[in-house]
């Protein structure tokens, strides 16, 4: 290898190093939102942990530790109070802030019409307007530094749903508009703003699901991989995201869904391709 192809090959490694870098996730207490932060720790990044849930927050940042740096915030993602005291916290502890992840979302399962109204309040306050607070409290903050790259939970229900889902996606349909918003808004400070877009995810909340082998597998063959994900899948893509290696991507909303939404329906078709003579 010459030289020059030696250090190109240096640089394209280094897209993807987070040293030196400074990350938040919000939601990092478990599922995507722990092994988000134990992934971006572990690719170098200092990692701010918050959360509501202290005992499950000390959990994730004891084991970047292990590796790493991290340090913990409790955190309600849904209260205004508790977003600026998060922000004032960043703002006063480090010198920038370089990735921002905001994963908390709740899910009421009821159709439409049996939605009481705080029912209904309970969800578009954690899923959007949290999603907005988050957005908006440190998009500035990257916005007067110069740039950043800040990234937000959506899901694949913002495309495809069931019944008992409609008020929930609809904040994950939101979701992907607002990033587009801050987006397009940002971009000129240098700002990126992406969404993730996972399916159905092996998690602690969708753990009573698998205990029902007929929906999980229901569920599992609406893919084209014929399985759920594992949160370190999404966590993988999230990374990317965050990273130089992903420094022309902005507005996106990256699919990571095992093919869900690209196919109508489990898919059943020919596993064998017939020859022709």
């Amino acid at each position: 290898m010459t030289n020059a192809s030696s250090t190109q090959a240096d640089q394209d490694r280094r897209l993807f190093d987070l040293s030196g870098k400074t990350a938040l996730v919000l939601g990092a207490a478990s599922g995507i939102g722990k092994a988000s932060a134990e992934m971006l720790g572990a690719l170098g990044a200092s990692v701010i942990c918050a959360d509501r849930d202290a005992a499950g927050l000390d959990e994730t940042v004891a084991s970047i530790r292990t590796f790493g740096v991290a340090q913990s915030h409790v955190v309600d993602a849904g209260k205004d109070s508790d977003i600026a005291a998060l922000a004032a916290a960043v703002r006063r502890d480090h010198p920038r802030l370089d990735i921002a992840l905001t994963t908390p979302a709740l899910n009421i399962r009821k159709l439409v019409l049996d939605y009481s109204d705080e029912e209904f309040d309970r969800v578009i306050n954690l899923n959007l307007r949290g999603t907005f607070l988050f957005l908006r409290a440190f998009g500035a903050m990257m916005a007067e530094t110069g740039g950043g790259s800040l990234i937000a939970c959506s899901s694949m229900r913002a495309m495809t749903l069931e019944p008992g889902l409609g008020v929930y996606a609809a904040t994950k349909a939101a979701i992907i508009q607002l990033v587009r918003g801050v987006a397009c808004e940002l971009g000129p400070r240098g700002v990126r703003v992406n969404a993730i877009v996972p399916s159905i995810v092996e998690t602690a909340l969708t753990a009573p699901i698998k205990e029902r082998p007929d929906i999980y597998q229901t569920y599992a063959a609406h893919t084209m991989l014929g399985r759920w994900s594992m949160p370190r899948e999404v966590a993988a893509a999230i990374a990317f995201l965050a990273s130089d290696a992903a420094s022309y991507v902005t507005g996106a909303a990256l699919v990571v869904d095992g093919g869900w939404t690209a196919i109508d329906g489990p898919p059943t078709g020919l596993t064998k391709t017939r020859s022709s003579s």
